[in-house]
């Protein structure tokens, strides 16, 4: 038997962020991977990145997370996306070394103090039975049925919860710890399905772990079932590329980290090229339809909605006469390469036939087929806000295992919930982002407020203030959390400081320097088709004219000190959307109010009787923490928010009284 204090189950993106945020809070750290070589594994897409998921790498990196460093130092070809759009969808993408990440990942992990990884299943969790309040929890030696009341002796009227204490091995090895954190991706209970042809195994045919499962329901956990898909990787060398559009880098490769400088990694990029599918492949796939395991009822799971099969776009998007393929390196070592946007699970013959329909994989060789995976995961309106299980305590959740989808979905949670189960085991307050701060408090909020019937992904569609929310401010917006909570250093944090410092110093001088109606600066103006001044006008003022920018303003601006491009990039954004922005915090503001109005534990929605049967239902599933998660929950009227807040009222001025 070994004593740790916490053991993280799964070593994916979440599970890596998880153990590295408990390590380097001081605790003694294991991780556990059914194989090491699957340490931050990309078995679908090798990339990092992309639309929102931009955003979330970057928030990532702010708090003190790892993947945004790790890919800085592995990409092979890095391009911003939305770039002709405002700058709150502007996202950052990397096509990533497949290999190189998962090695330069493991490195890191290897070389963290106070964290050990270890090769062995997980199959069941131990625990005891506690009662009492959120702290000072007694063990009881008896264990009754799960949240009986006891009725005699010194705990009457006392409402049990369960307390992890530690893991057990497949081989029979026992780690003792104060909190364990769930990050089992797509490997517990995994199947693989190619056709008819179905194999029990995780990811690229590794060994799938399927003995924790009945462990988690004897713990009362509800689990269920999504699945996911990949395409194939073809070999490179039997792509005719002069058919495809080739898609190049950014010629400027601006870093994922912040603390990457930027000039460290310019460097040659590798080519990816664009291709479509046409009316021979679709109609392939429509013929050998019940030859699908989706369509055939075989797949129990459900499917990701935004990021679905090919067989799923030619049948929901029958109006569509073709659909873009991203032919994409698999690294700079191999000759593979990924077929984006053709996941499927057809049998070998057809996957074949319908490639090879495709402009320039005509004579394509598939070097690994495509295949749907199914797997278990909970239904995460079991868990807080800080990833812990409500009724489970020490018990912690991360990743795809949460119902989400993307590395960097998974690796934001990862880190969430391994900071605060090191914040649980240190006696401290847990680390909570709200929809207000950032896309992973959007992220959170989501999974645990809503009833996510199908693996979730995020977009900027779901943030409410993105434009406060943007990927170039994470970490004015994080960083100081990232500092609290202690993954971020003193000198990372003085830096952090002198930045603001710097742009706040900037807009004022901006606001406060006035140029008039002079030659010079109608000359200016006349030669960037700008309006000419009637009266005098600041430099802020200028820059805010859509034809005008921080740096055209050089010319005339004979005050203006060198400043790093990251300041000039927030003065700029910060004066030109100035009235949008302050419009946004104001909404914020409304929707914090309403976060700081908390609902008790022990409240009893059957007692306020205006409330709506439906409404009344979901607030007593889900248990809202404040009545802003409350007004989330689908099913949930403002007309039921309305009466819930009388009678919150009511209730404080009763417990006042």
């Amino acid at each position: 038997m070994e004593k740790v204090d916490v053991c993280v189950v799964g070593a994916g993106h979440a599970g890596c962020e998880a153990a590295l945020a408990c390590a380097r809070l001081g605790l003694e750290t294991v991780i556990f991977t059914v194989s090491v070589d699957s340490i931050a594994l990309m078995p679908c897409n090798p990339n990092i990145g992309g639309s929102s998921k931009g955003h979330l790498v970057r928030e990532l990196d702010a708090l003190g997370g790892e993947m945004g460093k790790n890919i800085d130092k592995t990409f092979i070809q890095s391009k911003m996306l939305n770039v002709s759009k405002g700058p709150a969808v502007h996202s950052l993408r990397a096509q990533a070394d497949k290999a190189e990440y998962s090695r330069a990942m493991r490195k890191v992990l290897e070389e963290q103090e106070h964290l050990t990884i270890k090769q062995a299943e997980v199959c069941e969790l131990l625990w005891d039975e506690v009662e009492g309040g959120m702290n000072g929890y007694e063990t009881i030696e008896n264990k009754p049925m799960e949240n009986q009341i006891i009725d005699s002796g010194p705990i009457k009227n006392k409402m049990l919860k369960k307390k992890v204490t530690g893991v057990k091995t497949y081989t029979g090895a026992v780690y003792q710890c104060r909190a364990v954190v769930l990050c089992t991706g797509t490997y517990l209970g995994a199947r693989c399905l190619c056709g008819e042809a179905i194999t029990y195994t995780g990811p690229n045919g590794l060994q799938a772990a399927v003995h924790l499962t009945e462990s988690l329901k004897k713990m009362g956990i509800e689990l269920r079932r999504f699945k996911t898909g990949t395409p194939a990787r073809m070999d490179g060398r039997s792509i005719d590329y002069a058919k495809m559009e080739e898609q190049f880098g950014d010629e400027r490769i601006i870093p994922f980290s912040f603390s990457t400088d930027p000039e460290s990694i310019q460097k040659e990029q590798a080519s990816c090229w664009l291709t479509y599918t046409n009316e021979k492949t679709h109609e392939i796939i429509r013929r050998n339809l019940d030859r699908s395991p989706i369509y055939a009822g075989i797949i129990e799971g459900t499917g990701p909605r935004y990021c679905p099969s090919i067989e799923d776009k030619v049948v929901k998007f029958a109006e569509k006469d073709r659909h873009q393929v991203f032919i994409e390196p698999e690294g700079l070592h191999t000759n593979e390469m990924y077929v984006g946007g053709m996941s499927s699970s057809l049998p070998e013959d057809v996957q074949l036939a319908m490639y090879r329909t495709v402009p320039g994989l005509e004579h394509c060789k598939i070097v690994r087929n495509a295949y749907a995976i199914e797997y278990d995961c909970i239904n995460a309106r079991q868990l807080k806000a800080s990833l812990e299980f409500k009724d489970i305590e020490g018990l912690f959740s991360g990743g795809q295992f949460n119902g989400s989808s993307g590395y960097e979905e998974a690796a934001c949670q990862g880190l969430v919930a391994g900071v605060n189960a090191a914040m649980f085991i240190l006696g401290r307050e847990p680390l909570t982002i709200d929809r207000s701060e950032g896309y992973i408090g959007v992220l959170i909020d989501d999974l645990v407020t809503k009833d996510n019937r199908e693996p979730y992904r995020m977009m900027t569609s779901r943030a409410e203030y993105r434009l406060l929310l943007r990927q170039d401010n994470a970490d004015l917006r994080l960083g100081r959390k990232g500092y609290e909570v202690g993954l971020i250093s003193d000198e990372e944090y003085r830096a952090l400081l002198e930045k603001e410092r710097l742009i706040k110093e900037e807009i004022d001088r901006l606001k406060n320097t006035s140029v008039g109606a002079k030659a010079e600066i109608q000359d200016f103006l006349k030669k960037h088709d700008s309006s000419l001044l009637k009266t005098a006008a600041s430099l802020a003022e200028l820059i805010c004219r859509p034809e005008l920018s921080y740096d055209m303003l050089g010319e005339i601006d004979r005050d203006r000190k060198p400043l790093p491009t990251a300041v000039v990039e927030q003065v700029e954004i910060e004066i030109k959307y100035e009235g949008y922005i302050e419009r946004q915090k104001r909404q914020v503001e409304q929707y914090q109010k309403m976060e700081k109005k908390i609902i008790p534990d022990n409240i009893d929605y059957d007692k306020i009787s205006s409330l709506r049967l439906e409404a009344r239902q979901k607030l007593k599933l889900f248990g809202p923490a404040s009545v802003g998660q409350a007004s989330r929950i689908s099913g949930v009227s403002p007309a039921d928010i309305s009466v819930l807040l009388v009678y919150l009222e009511h209730y404080g001025k009763k417990i006042h009284d």
